[in-house]
């Protein structure tokens, strides 16, 4: 074929929707060996399903979509190289993502030409990686001709299979740090990605994977997941921002050819949801009529509608790759119906300045396995709306002593709306140097600026007045059953449209764990009711909206300070 010409292999899909809409495939236009695609092709369609009466051959039972992998990881070689090195495959469950990935990997030991080469199929726990290794293992024995079972020796006790022709091997194995160690890969699946969002190694053993397969120029590596049934986080979270990038060509000459079996995202956060009708479900489900039917999806649905509208998006996160954006449960806080819809996009810190003509601050926080959370509430000079602002500061305490949200903290912190302190006083600086700021402009009152938590807060106090905040502009915010007001009156101005906030995914997972509890007439939030998740920066937005319902007024000329403030980021 000719030296590889990069600008040749691009994988962008601009027409993604149209094409889902259509059912067509997903795979941009490649200049792809076919000849090599069309040989993977027919050796995959010629193996057979370990588990199904009769074991169909993979030319009836497997949907175009796994085609489309197989033609464009074995069509890629060119010289050598592989001009394909990874692909990300997002599809719904019981389109048989572990079968076929199977199958795949026992394609890659049947292209290879590397002797002693080594594929690894990783799954997150260790219940999908024996059925991914019982799958491999099947299809070699369901080969009707015995050819497999001649050319390959299966090793039950260490999930290895073997190829007698040239000693390559594939390794099935559980996602671990131990996965990565001294590999070098000519080929790694990672199945169900999502399911290892939470784990504190996966980026690191996802790139010492890539790391490995450098010496390997013909290596691949292929993500084949469904969508998160949390809000994505983690490894699964910058896989799969990534994949979308280049997917809608904001990464010209991506690394990774995306696939990705979603809706787009203006169905997935309309009001009226259309992705519940069941005549789009076919955009989604490229596996139709063969391993799912609609008819029985219809049932499951109707089932998950009944038990809440919770469980009908968990359903639909993992049957119709819907995204989560907030993890709600039978006991949320009614306000989390109604924080997405109440987004401003444009809304930033600089902006919540720009346009207040009042800002009152809240402040909550606790041990150095907490968080340390600011809420900013501004009240806008034109609509008199409340806009909203949140910010976190995290000691490494919380990463150590929180591993199961040590991934989606520091998710926060590249988006830059967390901040992983380096000192043990670099939270109390921060939130001042906020909040020293917001007085210099002249936004915050002369009394009742800034409502803390009244339990601990004496160096963060010393550290406020340090900075010229007066006595009269602190103040201590009851909590527990007195800060029910608060919690109502937001939740009254989520619904009435006066109360807007920044979009930010650390406010949108503190939301999603609020877990309320109703103590005679009052309504309790607190961090004992929400367990182990985080939610002091939405505390934090309480205590201030007790200082805004009091209607206050900026003690300086906020416009001169406005002004001031814009001269400094213009500078």
């Amino acid at each position: 074929m000719g030296s590889p010409d990069p600008l040749e292999w691009d994988f962008s899909c601009p027409d993604w929707e149209q094409r889902l809409r259509d059912q067509r495939s997903l795979l941009p236009d490649l200049p792809l060996d076919e000849v090599e695609a069309s040989r993977a092709v027919s050796i995959f369609d010629r193996l057979r399903l370990p588990d199904v009466p009769g074991q169909p051959a993979f030319a009836d039972a497997a949907g175009d979509w796994a085609r489309d992998m197989v033609r464009a990881i074995f069509g890629s070689l060119v010289d050598g190289e592989r001009m394909v090195p990874e692909l990300f495959e997002l599809v719904p469950k019981k389109n048989a993502k572990t079968t076929n990935g199977a199958a795949i990997m026992v394609v890659a030991l049947l292209m290879n030409l590397r002797p002693r080469a080594e594929f690894v199929l990783v799954g997150p726990t260790q219940e999908i990686a024996d059925l991914a290794f019982q799958q491999a293992s099947g299809i070699i024995d369901a080969d009707p001709d015995g050819y497999l079972q001649k050319r390959f020796q299966v090793q039950e006790h260490v999930k290895t299979i073997v190829d007698r022709t040239n000693n390559a091997r594939l390794k099935v194995k559980t996602f671990d740090l131990k996965v990565a160690t001294g590999a070098k890969p000519a080929g790694v699946l990672i199945d169900e990605l999502h399911l290892m969002a939470g784990m504190p190694h996966a980026a690191r053993v996802i790139g010492q994977l890539r790391g490995g397969m450098i010496a390997n120029p013909e290596a691949f590596l292929i993500f084949i997941t469904t969508q998160s049934d949390e809000p994505p986080a983690g490894a699964f979270k910058a896989e799969l921002d990534y994949a979308r990038a280049v997917r809608d060509g904001r990464i010209p000459q991506g690394r990774v050819l995306p696939m990705l079996y979603e809706f787009p995202e203006a169905m997935q956060i309309a009001e009226e949801k259309p992705w519940r009708d069941p005549a789009c479900w076919p955009m989604v489900l490229p596996n139709l009529g063969r391993s799912i039917t609609v008819d029985r999806l219809k049932k499951e649905f109707r089932a998950a509608r009944e038990k809440g509208e919770a469980e009908e998006r968990r359903w639909a996160s993992q049957h119709l790759n819907i995204e989560i954006g907030l993890a709600l449960h039978s006991d949320r806080w009614i306000g989390a119906d109604l924080w997405p819809r109440a987004v401003d996009v444009t809304l930033s810190y600089a902006e919540l300045i720009a346009r207040s003509e009042v800002i009152v601050a809240g402040i909550d926080g606790g041990g150095l396995d907490d968080l340390m959370g600011l809420g900013l509430i501004g009240r806008c000079r034109e609509t008199k709306n409340w806009l909203g602002w949140g910010h976190a500061w995290a000691q490494p305490e919380v990463f150590d002593k929180r591993k199961e949200i040590a991934a989606r903290l520091q998710d926060f912190a590249d988006e830059g709306d967390l901040t992983v302190c380096e000192d043990p006083t670099e939270d109390i600086r921060g939130l001042a140097d906020i909040i020293e700021e917001l007085n210099t402009l002249g936004l915050l009152p002369a009394e009742n600026a800034v409502g803390l938590d009244p339990q601990g807060v004496g160096a963060l106090i010393d550290e406020l007045s340090g900075r010229g905040i007066a006595e009269a502009q602190m103040i201590g915010i009851a909590q527990g059953f007195r800060l029910s007001s608060a919690v109502w009156g937001l939740e009254r101005k989520l619904k009435d449209g006066t109360f807007v906030h920044a979009p930010q995914a650390l406010m949108n997972w503190c939301v999603g764990n609020a877990k309320t509890e109703q103590r005679g007439n009052a309504v309790l939030i607190t961090k004992q009711t929400a367990g182990k998740a985080k939610i002091d920066p939405l505390i934090a937005m309480f205590n201030a909206v007790s200082l805004m319902g009091r209607n206050p007024v900026a003690e300086g000329d906020n416009n001169g300070g406005l002004d001031r403030y814009l001269e400094r980021l213009s500078a």
